[in-house]
């Protein structure tokens, strides 16, 4: 039976004692880090406790749009890939689990959750080349040939091992993807909250031939960045990344970026958002040097997975526009983020940033934390949540217009 967990039926059944039940939503305040919260989330994955039903009907969408369960029982879910066959795979963070979700019977829910491997470290990211399935893992890349032919990580093959450690859990997970060049992106965070380091790996996107080979920095100065994808049109980069910490509630900002080609500096660890000059460290650099942000976005949400959206489903005034999965603050004296939002796009500028998905934060309680978004091939919207090990479907349906109206 298709398990479908419709926004209405929910306000009806649902009270706020089975929503937050005896569930600790408090973060530990000494975590330094604004991008910590992955590392926290993972030990929190790591806690067994009983499924509970989604409270779908404290998400606010915009009218017509509609929220459902995709997928359950998928650990600490992270970034989410599309296989040639139209199957989502799914990586994680503590788990150290691959997933491939399978919905049989076509009626858009994965009553099939496949865990391809375990173990793994930090198996976040995952691009499809082909029938080969990439995977992140700390330092690593490996590829998984052929991975649909029977779900077993039976031709696992080391890519790569070159990137730097991330000293102790800083910044050392990694969204992948392919671009429209035929060269695997693969970001490297910052060692720390602020600091200079040597190696020109870190704070970057790279990008790589698929055999590992020619391994080149294509952006610098990006103190984390979670997600990014290509514009549908004009195939030019954009990026999130994660400002630093410790600066108070409201700056820095994290970054929506925009590198249209290689070589671009956006200003780590020396600048940050339009701006705000780094004090903590010795330096003789200016702001106007780097790129600044297209868009800023809000203060320590998180902002990791990312999309242009290229459905069909959707209303026209939301094509190639800009989704991003904020999984949410842990730093700040009030949580801010635990949403989707929406960039719309005018050329190569951001006009607009303002909420799409909202409901994961209720006060300052949560139950969700976003952290990628997905576009399936009928137009809907996939959401991982790797605090609740769901994966949510968005829809659009158009509001039928009454007789004589």
């Amino acid at each position: 039976m298709r398990k479908l967990f419709i926004v209405t039926v929910f306000t009806v059944i649902l009270s706020a004692t089975f929503l937050y039940g005896d569930r600790n939503f408090g973060v530990s305040a000494d975590k330094d880090n604004n991008d910590m919260d992955e590392f926290i989330t993972g030990v929190e994955a790591e806690i067994e406790h009983e499924p509970e039903q989604p409270p779908l009907h404290l998400i606010k969408l915009p009218y017509g749009f509609h929220i459902e369960l995709y997928a359950e029982g998928v650990a600490s879910a992270r970034a989410m890939a599309l296989s040639p066959n139209n199957t989502v795979f799914v990586g994680s963070f503590g788990a150290g689990n691959i997933y491939a979700l399978r919905d049989h019977d076509r009626d858009m829910f994965a009553e099939d959750v496949v865990e391809i491997e375990d173990g793994l470290n930090m198996p976040v990211g995952l691009a499809f080349w082909g029938k080969d399935l990439y995977v992140s893992g700390g330092r690593e890349i490996w590829k998984y040939e052929d991975i649909e032919r029977t779900l077993k990580p039976d031709t696992k093959v080391l890519i790569t091992g070159i990137f730097p450690d991330d000293h102790g859990g800083y910044h050392g997970w990694k969204f992948i993807d392919f671009g429209p060049d035929g060269k695997l992106y693969v970001p490297q965070g910052a060692p720390c909250n602020i600091c200079e380091e040597d190696n020109p790996l870190y704070s970057s996107i790279t990008r790589m031939n698929p055999d590992g080979s020619d391994l080149e920095v294509y952006a610098a100065g990006i103190r984390n960045s979670v997600g990014f994808a290509w514009h549908p049109v004009t195939k030019e980069l954009w990026f999130t990344d994660n400002g630093r910490d410790e600066l108070g509630d409201d700056i820095p900002p994290d970054e929506l970026n925009y590198a249209p080609k290689p070589g671009m500096h956006f200003g780590f660890p020396y600048c940050h958002g339009e701006g705000i000059l780094e004090e903590e460290l010795e330096h003789d650099r200016a702001c106007g040097e780097f790129t600044p942000p297209a868009q800023q976005l809000g203060p320590h949400v998180a902002s990791l997975g990312m999309t242009f959206y290229d459905g069909q489903m959707f209303p026209e005034e939301y094509r190639n526009n800009i989704f991003i999965a904020e999984h949410g603050s842990w730093n700040r004296s009030k949580f801010i983020g635990y949403r989707i939002t929406r960039v719309r796009i005018e050329g190569n500028k951001a006009v607009s940033y303002e909420v799409f998905a909202e409901g994961w934060l209720q006060g300052q309680e949560r139950w969700g934390r976003p952290v990628d978004v997905l576009v399936m091939p009928d137009g809907s919207l996939l959401v991982s949540d790797d605090y609740g090990d769901r994966i949510f479907r968005i829809t659009y349906n158009a509001p039928q217009e009454s007789e004589g109206g």
